[in-house]
């Protein structure tokens, strides 16, 4: 039977466009993602995205399947095939992001005209690009690798795949001839690069897919037993306890006992944060308007923190974990150094400025282990200033279906100082003495909660393995869950179960504890260690990381001092 002559072609955006295509378009300026095998342009929605413009730009070029997934509702990832331009054919190569350093060629009608002559001219291209010069010092370039380290491609049997010019490695194999080039620094992050390749899976295409597979299927799991689902009697429970705590701070409070009184509205507010996390992640309702309303009451009417603040900078943390250039969650120079990465004084693609290690960051990294608990207990007076720069700085959307968010944040702080700082400390507290105890008390109060935040991440792993990784491993290899039993479910809210919630964002925190055995046996199963610490052998492995990350600067600042002093001897 003769085919049909009159039947329409296929649509634009159902084209197929080869990687060399999309790499020409992002040389171009355009935001290029790939999601079920579908390419999007999301140029159009960068200032409209609810999430914030940068966990957009840390997946151009990728195949973002998982991090959408994980993130997104079905009714928004529905939304996004307005976006599509086309599709891809069989496995997607990932670039290295344009924001994380990755550089693009154009892509002109020239190599267009040959692909259709020679289809394995794009392959060839990239295999020529090799010969593209290498920086000198590799390890702290933008990483962008086909391929791993040689003795993991020999252990595992992989042949290495040529790196496209677009994006150099810096994290291959150091050769022989250069290796006199390393420094310090580079050495040490090789040899953390090593380990944990050693201690998690190939990252060879098959080893990550038959991750990702799995991973994908636990998802479906997961649906199918209902632990999506939100019980909300759980969350009359919450607000039970909300009720009491906030009572007995106005029970206090009426008395004169400002400092009893201030106890319980810190753990007033810390309790409140876990209901904002759960409405940021679109955990309570699943619905984007209602988990938004909840969390803006909950977190700005109520707490005088920013809601969006944390969705952008949260967002970014979930994409890019523990990656001490682009993850806002371990950014805390110069408090806090948590790799000797940050000793160079490395630029935060977040916060989009220099990280500078100068002599107060010598300082304090110094003894950043014995200045760990009492710089947390005043976390909460940062989280003002970052949500009073979201809100007047106009970081979030001004358009598009979070346009009200920002008005509606801004009223919520203008009624939290009204209750908290009109009616609390200047009507109902009588001397500036009681004013600065209250304050201070139910302040430092909600230090347990930056511990919490910063527990299931510092002691895990910072090393860079490269643009292949699967998400789902490397949400797992730099986040640890806490062990603690059941009926302290309430104190941790959820965050005791990081490395679970890392994997399912959008996971009610009540049924976290009955997917912990999920995810336990899928580690099982693909070879990837669970990171499980009891609360204090968490802690003392946080606090042993800042001790290390100590030595390291302490051994840098007496090289430093070395090679000064050989220079001005040398001289003389």
């Amino acid at each position: 039977m003769a085919p049909d002559s009159s039947a329409a072609p296929p649509s634009r955006k159902e084209a197929i466009l080869t990687r060399r295509q999309v790499e020409g378009m992002i040389a171009d300026g355009n935001k290029i993602i790939v999601l079920d095998g579908r390419v999007l342009k999301v140029d159009p929605w960068l200032k409209y995205h609810p999430g914030g413009d940068k966990s957009i730009l840390h997946v151009v070029g990728r195949d973002a399947t998982d991090e959408v997934n994980a993130l997104h509702s079905s009714e928004a990832r529905q939304r996004m095939a307005a976006f599509q331009i086309g599709r891809i054919e069989g496995r997607w190569h990932n670039f290295l992001p344009p924001i994380q350093g990755g550089v693009f060629r154009p892509f002109n009608d020239h190599e267009e005209q040959l692909d259709s002559f020679n289809p394995s001219a794009e392959s060839d291209d990239d295999t020529t690009s090799e010969t593209t010069s290498a920086p000198d010092t590799p390890i702290f370039d933008p990483v962008d690798r086909l391929s791993v380290p040689r003795s993991r491609c020999q252990k595992t049997g992989w042949l290495r795949e040529s790196p496209s010019v677009s994006s150099i490695s810096s994290a291959e194999s150091l050769e022989p001839k250069r290796s006199s080039k390393l420094s310090l620094m580079d050495a040490r992050t090789q040899k953390e690069i090593d380990i944990d390749l050693d201690k998690y899976p190939a990252l060879d295409p098959a080893t990550q897919d038959d991750i990702v597979h799995r991973y994908r299927q636990l998802n479906q799991v997961i649906h199918a037993q209902g632990l999506y689902q939100c019980h909300y009697t759980d969350y009359l429970i919450e607000l039970s306890r909300y009720t009491l705590l906030f009572a007995l701070c106005l029970v206090f409070l009426r008395i004169g006992w400002y400092g009893t009184s201030g106890l319980f509205l810190g753990l007033f507010w810390h309790q409140l944060v876990f209901t904002a996390h759960d409405a940021g992640h679109m955990g309570i309702t699943h619905d984007f308007v209602y988990d938004t309303v909840i969390g803006v009451v909950v977190a700005d009417f109520l707490g005088g923190l920013s809601l969006g603040w944390w969705k952008r900078s949260h967002n970014v943390h979930h994409i890019v974990t523990n990656s001490p250039e682009h993850d806002p969650d371990i950014e805390h120079m110069p408090f806090f150094a948590i790799s000797h990465r940050f000793f160079e004084s490395l630029r935060s693609t977040f916060y989009d400025r220099v990280m500078i290690y100068d002599c107060v960051a010598r300082v304090a990294v110094h003894y950043q282990h014995l200045l760990y608990y009492p710089i947390l207990t005043l976390g909460r007076f940062n989280l003002y200033i970052l949500s009073w720069e979201y809100l007047f700085r106009g970081l979030g959307p001004r358009k598009g279906p979070a346009w009200w968010h920002r008005w509606f944040e801004i009223a919520g702080h203008v009624f939290f100082w009204m209750w908290f700082g009109y009616g609390i400390l200047y009507r109902m507290i009588p001397d500036a003495r009681s004013r600065f105890i209250f304050v201070m008390v139910s302040h430092m109060v909600t230090g347990p909660l930056h511990l919490q935040i910063t527990l299931s991440h510092f002691a895990m792993s910072t090393a860079d393995l490269g643009i292949h990784e699967s998400f789902p491993q490397k949400m797992l290899r730099t986040t640890m869950d806490v062990d603690c039993p059941e009926w302290l479910d309430f104190f941790h809210g959820g965050l005791q179960f990081q490395a679970i919630h890392h994997l399912y964002p959008r996971i009610p925190r009540h049924n976290l504890r009955k997917t912990q055995k999920l995810v336990q046996r899928f580690c099982n199963e693909v070879g990837i260690p669970y990171a499980l610490y009891g609360f204090v052998d968490g802690n003392k492995q946080v606090v042993g990381r800042l001790a290390d990350v100590a030595r390291q600067a302490a051994i840098l600042a007496q090289c430093q001092k070395a090679v000064a002093s050989g220079e001005h001897h040398s001289g003389h």
